[in-house]
Parts: C-alpha cells; structure tokens; sequence
C-alpha cells in the first residue's frame, strides 16, 4: 500500500460527531492489502449473496494500474454534466455535501453516479476536488463518468474508478447526495464498505468484513497446494487428480 493510501486509512476523523466505524483500523487494513478476486473469493465461502453479483461492471476501471488496494466507506452524490444547472429549483450547496462527506466514517471513498445520457460529458474531478476530497479523508473516487488532470492527481495518490477520461468540466454540477446510486450495474448505498484494486470495484458485506482475511488465508492455502503441485518436478496427471480428489 503507498504511503498516501496507508496514511487516509489511518486518517483520525475529522468531524467530531463522525459515528464509529463498523471494523477497526486493524480490520479495515487487513482487507485493503488484499486484491479484489481473493476478497470476492472469500466472500462467496460466506454464501450471503449470489456469485454473480456485488461487483461493479468492467467499463469501470482504475486509472492508476500500478496503485494498491483500497478500502473505504462510500460517499454517494449525483451529477450532470452536458446542460448548465436549471436557474430554477434547490442546488446542492458544497458545505452541505462536505459535512455529510465528514459524517461517513473514515476512510472514504467517493461514488459517484453520471446521469447524463451518455455519461461523461464533463468531469467533477480534477487537481482541485482531488485535494479538496483527499483532505477530507476520501481515498480515491469511483464513477461511472469522467475523470480528469491524472498527472497531478496521480502524484497526489488519489485514486480514478472511473468510465472515461475527458478534458472539460463542461457544466458539472452536483445534483444530489447522500441517497443511493447505481455505478458500473452495482448499487451503493451511503456507508456501504467499497473495495477495488485494478481489476475492479465491488462491495463487501459489512457483516462479514472482518472474517474475510481468515478466509481468503484458508483459500490461499488449498489453491497452492494445487499451484505449487503442478509447478513441481514431481508433477504427474495421476497424482494432480489425487490431490484435487482428497
């Protein structure tokens, strides 16, 4: 994990009405440093969902392959991107969306639903709501739109889940948060435990989130027995089928 996503998982609150987290630190850190197939692995040992769901679809992918893990809490709002916010009725004010990023417990990670038809018209994201959300505690930003400045994101350790980079904000503007969203076919909830890494995006049931290390061990453990059996000199058609069969 680099030394800046190590640092927002270890980030203290920074609301003081911030509720407890559902796992520790130490939890919370165990399931960031695995990647998201053994995690996904693990959690279908569990049987609390069915195998082909709680992930996200692939046009949702990292912008950053090289960057580690993460595991974060999301933050949910919605946007648009391609007309210019109506001069009529309610706009989200950037204080109100800030102090409800702050209520999430920390670490937090941003998801973030592009309504417009197709998505990626314009960007929310940049150098300077990548700082903005970064200092807030935010690990990185999935969306279903665009993304954009990666140089300097990239150097922030900010990480882009996104479905497009683009060059303009256009006419972005939040249009609500702190409601439920659909990214990528999954749908987030405020708070719901987010893990991703380069092969994707998914969600890992709360209830059994502090127990999946110890699964993914136990897992780790069968499938190298196999693994380093068929990379051994020793290797034999017949004994492969003993081992697969005790």
């Amino acid at each position: 994990m680099s030394a800046a996503s190590l640092a927002a998982v270890s980030a203290a609150p920074i609301s003081g009405s911030t509720p407890q987290p559902p796992l520790t630190h130490a939890e919370l850190l165990a399931l960031a440093r695995l990647d998201t197939p053994t995690v996904a692995n693990a959690i279908e040992t569990f049987d609390v969902r069915p195998r082909s769901t709680g992930f996200m679809r692939p046009e949702i992918r990292t912008v950053f392959p090289d960057f580690p893990s993460i595991a974060g809490y999301a933050v949910t709002c919605r946007i648009r991107a391609e007309q210019p916010r109506p001069e009529s009725g309610s706009y989200v004010q950037r204080f109100d969306w800030w102090d409800f990023i702050v209520s999430v417990p920390p670490p937090r990670i941003v998801v973030i639903e592009d309504l417009d038809d197709p998505p990626g018209a314009g960007s929310f994201w940049g150098e300077v709501n990548g700082s903005i959300h970064q200092a807030l505690g935010c690990l990185g930003v999935v969306t279903n739109g665009g993304v954009r400045d990666l140089k300097e994101v990239r150097e922030m350790g900010f990480h882009y889940y996104a479905q497009h980079v683009v060059v303009s904000h256009a006419y972005v503007h939040q249009v609500e948060f702190g409601k439920p969203v659909v990214v990528g076919g999954l749908t987030v909830s405020p708070g719901d435990l987010i893990h991703a890494d380069r092969h994707g995006v998914h969600a890992v049931p709360v209830e059994i989130a502090a127990q999946i290390p110890a699964a993914a061990a136990r897992i780790y453990e069968r499938e190298h027995r196999v693994i380093d059996y068929c990379h051994s000199p020793d290797f034999t058609y017949e004994g492969l089928k003993r081992l697969v069969s005790g």
